[in-house]
C-alpha cells in the first residue's frame, strides 16, 4: 500500500528526505541503545551517505538525532555545533559496509557510548523518511520503528514468548505484531515486539533481569 508519505515526504528540515530525515531518524534510534544522548559517537557513513551526505546534511541530521532533535526541528541546521557545545564527542567517517548489491547505499553504523555502556546499530535510510535497522550488537533484527519496539536477544527455552507478553500485558501495552526468528533450535532467538504504546520505564529492566535474556533494547517510535 502507498501511504502519502511516499507521495509528498515527510515534514522536515533539509533537501532530502533519505539523507536528513531517514538519517535523522536513525540517530534517534541509536541514542535509545545508551538510554540517551551519548557522550561519545562514531559515525560510518556508506556509499551514497559517503559521498553525497555532507552536502545533503546527513552529518547535521544524524548528529541531531543522538541529540534527540526530530525531522522537523529547526537546530538540525546547526546540531554539529549544538553537539559540539553539549559535550557530545562525534567522528565522521566513510567506510564500505559490503558489496553495493548487498547493502543499501544510504546506510549507517552508528557506535555510541555513554556512562561506561557502548552499542553499535547498523542502519538504512531505505526513502521518504522511512528506515531499516537490520543489526544491533552483531545480531541481525529488522525494525523499522514504525511502532514502539521492544528488540530482545533471549535464549530459545520453552515458555520465553508467553513470560514477555504477560510483561507487556500486566503493563498495559497492547501488542501490534511479534517477529521471532532463530538460527537452531536450542540456541539464540530473536524477537521483535511492536507495541501500541510505549511501554513504561520498568517493562524493559523486568525483561532484562529475565535469566535467560541475553540483551534488550525499548525502541521509540520515530515514523511519524
Amino acid at each position: 500500500m502507498v501511504s502519502i508519505l511516499d507521495i509528498i515526504g515527510p515534514v522536515m528540515v533539509g533537501p532530502s528526505s533519505s539523507h536528513t530525515a531517514g538519517a535523522c531518524r536513525l540517530g534517534l534510534l541509536a541514542r535509545n541503545l545508551v538510554g540517551g544522548t551519548p557522550q561519545r559517537a562514531r559515525i560510518e557513513l556508506h556509499g551514497s551517505f559517503a559521498r553525497t551526505g555532507e552536502g545533503h546534511g546527513t552529518d547535521k541530521a544524524i548528529a541531531g538525532g543522538l541529540l534527540g532533535f526530530r525531522p522537523d526541528d529547526d537546530r538540525l541546521r546547526t546540531a554539529l555545533e549544538i553537539a559540539e557545545r553539549e559535550g557530545l564527542d562525534y567522528a565522521f567517517e566513510k567506510t564500505k559496509l559490503g558489496e553495493e548489491n548487498e547493502v543499501h547505499p544510504n546506510s549507517v553504523r552508528i557506535t555510541v557510548e555513554r556512562d561506561g555502556r557502548s552499542s553499535v546499530m547498523v542502519g538504512s535510510s531505505i526513502g521518504a523518511g522511512r528506515i531499516l535497522v537490520n543489526e544491533i550488537d552483531g545480531f541481525p533484527v529488522e525494525v523499522h520503528a514504525d511502532h514502539h519496539t521492544i528488540v530482545l536477544v533471549a535464549e530459545d527455552i520453552r515458555g520465553s514468548i508467553a513470560r514477555i507478553t504477560t510483561l507487556l500485558a500486566d503493563d498495559g501495552v497492547n501488542i501490534a505484531t511479534i517477529r521471532v526468528s532463530r538460527r537452531r533450535r536450542g540456541g539464540d532467538a530473536f524477537m521483535v515486539i511492536e507495541l501500541d504504546e510505549p511501554p513504561g520505564d520498568n517493562v524493559r529492566d523486568h525483561i532484562r533481569a529475565l535469566d535467560w535474556v541475553r540483551w534488550a533494547f525499548a525502541l521509540e517510535k520515530v515514523n511519524a
